[in-house]
């Protein structure tokens, strides 16, 4: 385990709740970007987690590098302050296996590790309720479940689920499909409601741990 902050008594604060879980192993702290880059290359840590804002190196460009190494066995589980879909988009692009915020609790967090370690792509929810959803692809049910859903969208709605995947705005979407911000905000609704998602940030990690976009 390894975590890359800028904010110093943070990663100490985790380096702490690792320390008193029996099957971690705190390898160590990086607290710029390309820090981060030589700690996963130095010690090798199964997970690292990854704040985005940090000096040097920014945590998406630090996973790009870490994750383009492919002999290093870490994978990344993104740590913000911010529920962005920007962000969160770019972080799965980049090959994130998780995304979290900051204000989660040790138990969520320590879930999160273990279900990384496990080859699970996973993502907090919105509501702050320590729920930890996983949107790992499973194909033997793709194609009877995650289809379907997608064939029940309209024309209208599939181009406005193509555009908040890639992590657009409210205000973005409907400057680009030619919409009110108002019907923009209905389009969605519709669109989690018809996929069992809670927010847009579920959607940007439906859409691309299923190849969607």
């Amino acid at each position: 385990m390894a975590i890359a902050d800028d904010h110093v008594l943070f990663a100490s604060g985790i380096q702490m709740v690792i320390d008193a879980q029996p099957r971690l192993i705190f390898v160590g702290a990086a607290h710029d970007g390309q820090q981060a880059v030589e700690l996963c290359r130095a010690k090798r840590p199964q997970i690292m987690l990854m704040d985005v804002r940090m000096p040097k190196l920014d945590g998406i460009s630090a996973t790009k590098a870490i994750l383009s190494e492919h002999l290093l066995p870490t994978k990344i589980i993104i740590l913000t302050t911010h529920q962005s879909e920007n962000v969160a988009a770019a972080a799965i692009k980049a090959g994130a296996a998780g995304f979290l915020m900051k204000d989660s609790s040790p138990e969520l967090l320590i879930s999160a590790i273990h279900a990384a370690a496990a080859g699970r792509t996973v993502i907090t929810t919105s509501d702050r309720n320590n729920e930890l959803l996983d949107f790992t692809p499973d194909h033997s049910t793709r194609k009877s479940q995650i289809e379907p859903a997608l064939e029940s969208l309209s024309p209208r709605e599939r181009d406005v689920f193509a555009y908040a995947a890639n992590g657009h705005s409210i205000a973005d979407i409907a400057r680009a499909a030619h919409l009110s911000e108002s019907t923009v905000k209905t389009h969605i609704s519709n669109i989690l409601s018809k996929l069992g998602l809670a927010s847009r940030l579920q959607l940007v990690a439906f859409a691309h741990s299923n190849h969607l976009v």
